[in-house]
């Protein structure tokens, strides 16, 4: 077994024995496009590839790649998708019998509406763009004017997605503060009745679509507060948990709270990148393979209850918010995504999806329980997958060695001899071949990246992730050579 996990939800199929996998429904990969947005072109590499891998759909979060118009072709970025890209993707799902559901943040996470000066009056908090003030006019105007752009650009949807999580400072303007004073209204209320009133609207407007919410704001109010709002009436909740290991008996009370609220379609949301760290680089395959035998036995624990399941989103974070720093790329956590997508397709992770997962990517060896620099791979992405984890797990390591640890630097060619270009004229045959051939070594590897990532990418997720990552452990390393250059060119080495 490649990743050594301990119980699984059920054994393979050993063809005498025909045991199900538990019934997940529709499985969708998150693509998180407010960080990274890959070019259309790479998502035409890819899709057939998710496909294969056992995808049924893409849960698709625009933030500002959507091209909006109007009064809001502020919240555009520079590299949105045009119209005739997003029906380029369309397209294609629709080749690939996709369910494609946007994702539309509606209140909480509305950093890059909120963020501009023309919207800045709407937030909760005035020093923080997260949260939207539910019970102004204008603030209902803006969420309706976003999904309608959406909706006009997709065509026949089942499903839209309005997000509603992780709300902070909900209840703290002035406007919501005088709401709450002068009526029997809670913070909680003013969340459910925001909701109720932006899936009503789509509801209305779109009587064939069904808006999905998730369901972190819902966790701590009551049962009787949900019953209480008919929210169940509106919405579909997606449920996540991202970590590796939480407890399934917990989830199982959780999810029997909303059926007795009223909901009686569920959706869970799973990760398979970008939600081990806000700096992760390199994606812990072995831990979201975990998440995901996890979900598998609350799936399997509910078709026992009779909850009716629609699917289950493997979200693939690329940001924790819109100001923080990248996560993994996304070729950096395709084998990630991968044997997820298999575990879920088969309800175990054995040799024989092990087997598929590498002969589709590409890979001689899959290693779950660490990153290999050994094996590339051949998947589309696969030379930034290799560069990445080269560069993350020896750039720094190696220039450090060489500056700091080695004798003859350390004794002879410190920063005060640097500064005062001042070496002893033996010495520096010491070290020059090593620091010539580090140098030269990394300086083509960053250039191999560099063209590999500008071919996915728009230059400011290219100069983002350089910037982060490599810029300033070459760029020491930089100096050291040209301290060294100018010593050797001083008059008392000629």
């Amino acid at each position: 077994m490649a990743d050594g996990l301990g119980d699984k939800p059920m054994e393979a199929d050993n063809g005498t024995n025909t045991l199900k996998p538990p019934q997940m429904g529709l499985k969708l990969v998150h693509l998180d496009l407010k960080g990274a947005p890959p070019k259309v072109s790479y998502l035409v590499e890819i899709f057939p590839l998710l496909s294969h891998l056992g995808a049924d759909g893409i849960l698709l979060e625009y933030e500002d790649m959507f091209p909006y118009e109007g009064k809001l072709q502020v919240l555009r970025s520079p590299h949105a998708y045009s119209p005739s890209e997003i029906r380029e993707i369309m397209n294609l799902a629709r080749v690939l019998h996709f369910e494609v559901i946007p994702l539309v943040q509606t209140i909480g996470h509305m950093e890059f509406v909120l963020k501009h000066k023309m919207f800045s009056h709407l937030r909760e908090m005035k020093e923080f763009p997260n949260s939207l003030i539910p019970c102004k006019e204008e603030s209902m105007e803006l969420v309706k004017s976003m999904i309608d752009q959406i909706m006009a650009v997709h065509k026949d949807l089942k499903w839209l997605h309005v997000g509603s999580d992780e709300v902070y400072h909900l209840g703290e303007s002035e406007e919501s503060q005088k709401l709450l004073a002068q009526t029997q209204n809670t913070v909680d209320s003013l969340f459910l009745s925001h909701v109720r009133a932006v899936a009503n609207y789509i509801v209305t407007s779109y009587p064939n679509v069904k808006p999905i919410v998730w369901d972190d704001m819902l966790r701590n109010i009551s049962e009787e507060k949900l019953k209480e709002s008919m929210l169940s009436q509106f919405v579909e909740l997606m449920i996540w948990e991202y970590n590796a290991n939480f407890k399934v008996d917990g989830m199982m009370l959780q999810i029997q709270k909303y059926q007795r609220s009223g909901f009686s379609h569920m959706w869970f949301a799973s990760a398979f990148k970008g939600s081990t760290g806000a700096a992760q680089s390199l994606t812990p395959i072995s831990y979201h393979l975990a998440n995901h035998l996890q979900w598998l036995k609350v799936a399997e624990a509910l078709s026992r209850d009779f909850i009716q399941l629609h699917g289950i989103a493997l979200t693939g974070w690329q940001r924790y918010d819109h100001f923080s720093v990248l996560c993994e790329l996304l070729p950096v956590g395709l084998p990630s995504l991968a044997v997820c997508l298999q575990t879920l397709k088969n309800g175990v992770f054995s040799e024989k999806e092990e087997d598929f997962v590498k002969k589709c990517l590409g890979f001689k060896t899959l290693r779950v329980n660490f990153i290999s620099t050994e094996d590339a791979g051949s998947f589309p992405g696969s030379d930034i997958f290799n560069r990445v984890t080269q560069i993350i797990t020896y750039l720094q390591e190696s220039v450090d060695k060489l500056l700091e640890e080695n004798i003859y630097i350390k004794g002879w060619f410190s920063n005060y001899h640097r500064k005062r270009k001042f070496v002893h004229p033996s010495i520096i045959q010491h070290f020059e071949g090593e620091v010539r051939r580090v140098h030269a070594h990394w300086k083509a590897g960053v250039g191999e990246l560099s063209a590999a990532l500008e071919k996915i990418y728009y230059p400011d997720t290219v100069e983002e992730w350089l910037e982060e990552h490599v810029h300033p452990t070459l760029t020491k390393l930089q100096l050291f050579v040209k301290d060294m250059d100018e010593t050797l060119a001083s008059e008392h080495l000629k």
